[in-house]
């Protein structure tokens, strides 16, 4: 069986991550969001995948290339207009003749969750649903007897709690309903729409439901959740750089090749560093946190259930809490992250709710010493802040605040 992983899309409400990289490109526990998903798919023996790229496409190619680094093959298709998930496959059509899986680029899961659809489809095509109390902004999937009825974007009234994937089993003949399939009134064209069709028609789509891993990070701060669920799953610590006599390392804990954990520092895992980084002296790493490769943390930063992705520089007795560093950041010392909690965030003129959060930074950043982050206030790219100032708003692309 072929996986065709659907990863043309921006991620808008990722930004200001997703300005510089797509959003399946977003790192969680050291690895991007998308490699996650073919690991999973090459533990099930699905190596033959198809690759829908679009937004920021060469940085997906030219990190997975071919694939065969993760024991897979990779064909790349381009969805040059994001006119959405049915015209996506629309694009894969010429490389397939028989039955193959769909998945989201952007979702965690893990092997078990592929298993599940692959071992309990039937009919004509499969859903894969999860169970979930509360539905809001996702899409629902209306059932009876084990078979897909309805598919609900977004539905304003409870009609369902079974969530829809974005996973799906298809035959080839999907390709021609998906030619018939209208465009929808956001002006896409939407494979729900496509599975309604062939409902009406009387083809008989199957769901599935599972318990088994899905995580949707439909905004920045939903990678922390994310990130601290994959490095609960380590079982066990991995040593391949050094640690100076003095440091500490409990819990599960990753480090990698040509790292140095210097004298006095205290980590506590789960927690991922990657390689080629330097670590204190005098340095605390607490749990769910993971440091991205060629990074250096200074003497006596903490850090605590946060992402800190590669090549960024975290300057001494700074305080990092509940955020996420984009790379290539230079950040001078006594850096202080404020966290809040039941956050009210805007994005393109709409508020989203934040449970807990401290700063999102993107890419590119220059910030000098001394700077404090007001709970849930954003940092974009390649901005540069003076020393002693307070960032009380979120600061846009190419911003100098004195």
């Amino acid at each position: 069986m072929k996986a065709v992983i659907l990863a043309a899309g921006e991620g808008l409400r990722c930004q200001p991550l997703t300005l510089t990289r797509s959003k399946v490109m977003l790192f969680v526990a050291n690895k991007p969001i998308l490699e996650h998903i073919i690991t999973a798919l090459a533990s099930c023996g699905i190596n033959e995948i198809i690759m829908v790229v679009g937004y920021k496409k060469e940085r997906i190619m030219d990190y997975f290339q071919n694939g065969v680094e993760l024991g897979v093959n990779i064909t790349y298709v381009e969805q040059k207009g994001q006119l959405g998930t049915a015209h996506a496959i629309k694009q894969t059509a010429p490389y397939l003749d028989d039955e193959f899986i769909v998945l989201n680029g952007d979702n965690i899961v893990e092997s078990e969750t592929i298993s599940d659809i692959l071992e309990k489809r039937s009919g004509d095509a499969a859903v894969l649903t999860v169970t979930r109390e509360h539905t809001r902004g996702y899409g629902v999937v209306v059932s009876g007897n084990h078979h897909v009825l309805r598919v609900v974007e977004k539905p304003t009234e409870d009609l369902s709690h079974n969530v829809n994937t974005g996973i799906y089993i298809f035959k080839p003949d999907v390709f021609d309903y998906i030619e018939t399939t209208p465009i929808s009134d956001t002006g896409e064209y939407a494979i729900t729409d496509t599975l309604q069709a062939m409902i009406d028609a009387g083809k008989t789509i199957s769901i599935v439901q599972s318990k088994s891993t899905w995580i949707d990070a439909v905004h920045s701060w939903d990678l922390l959740r994310a990130n601290a669920y994959l490095l609960e799953r380590c079982e066990k610590s991995v040593m391949d750089g050094t640690v100076e006599e003095g440091a500490v390392i409990k819990g599960n804990v990753i480090i990698g090749a040509n790292t140095i954990i210097r004298s006095g520092s205290y980590i506590i895992g789960p927690a991922v560093i990657g390689k080629n980084c330097e670590i204190g002296p005098n340095a605390v790493i607490l749990p769910s946190t993971t440091i991205g490769n060629n990074s250096t943390v200074e003497s006596s930063v903490q850090v605590k259930n946060s992402i800190i992705m590669h090549d960024a520089r975290i300057g001494a007795f700074s305080y990092i809490s509940n955020s996420i560093i984009g790379a290539h950041n230079t950040i001078g010392s006594h850096f202080i992250t404020q966290t809040g909690e039941n956050l009210l965030i805007e994005i393109k003129g709409i508020l989203h709710n934040a449970d807990k959060l401290g700063t999102v930074i993107g890419d590119g950043n220059d910030i000098q010493h001394r700077v404090l982050t007001e709970p849930g206030k954003m940092v974009s790219t390649g901005c540069s802040v003076a020393s002693g100032v307070i960032i009380s708003k979120d600061l846009p692309s190419d911003s100098t605040v004195i």
